[in-house]
């Protein structure tokens, strides 16, 4: 038993590497980033965001405290909540990446936000996003581009067809 398992931990240790190679696949330290896409542009809305799946392969908590990409003026990690019935995006300071569970940024929930983008992403293009870590540190991930319509995540994203991605900060 003891020799199968020390064989599936080394076919692992392999296969992580190789996984980091694909498109919206990366690792930074325990920190295995996988699922990742951005969203293409929808009209002349400057804005967009980005989204992935963390897991943390370590013993302790880590936290996603920072996102940028050359393609936007600003990157940051967001939130959406309710406020008198009308969802909000709002930013938070880091994303905690607890060990054991997986930490999804989707449509609806956490993301990266990213706002004055320097040109349209056009879908089945790709956008490079660099992420930092408290602890793994930095990681660069190349993440397709798919349509705000047609993007495939397990929960929907609250958006109809043709709606633009509503940003602001009001109180």
């Amino acid at each position: 038993m003891r020799t199968f398992l020390t064989s599936a931990a080394l076919a692992l240790s392999l296969a992580i590497p190789a996984l980091a190679d694909q498109p919206g696949m990366a690792q930074a330290g325990n920190i295995m980033i996988h699922d990742g896409w951005a969203r293409a542009s929808l009209g002349s809305n400057p804005n967009s965001a980005a989204y992935m799946v963390l897991e943390n392969h370590g013993d302790a908590v880590d936290k996603l405290i920072k996102a940028a990409s050359p393609a936007a003026e600003k990157a940051e990690l967001h939130t959406h909540i309710m406020e008198n019935d009308i969802a909000r995006m709002r930013p938070v300071e880091a994303v905690e990446v607890a060990p054991g569970e997986p930490t999804v940024l989707q449509p609806g929930g956490l993301h990266v936000m990213l706002m004055g983008l320097t040109g349209k992403l056009e879908e089945g293009g790709s956008l490079p996003v660099t992420l930092t870590f408290e602890n793994a540190g930095e990681v660069t991930l190349d993440l397709p581009i798919r349509s705000a319509t047609g993007a495939k995540m397990n929960h929907g994203d609250g958006m109809k067809p043709g709606e633009g991605m509503k940003h602001g900060h009001s109180s």
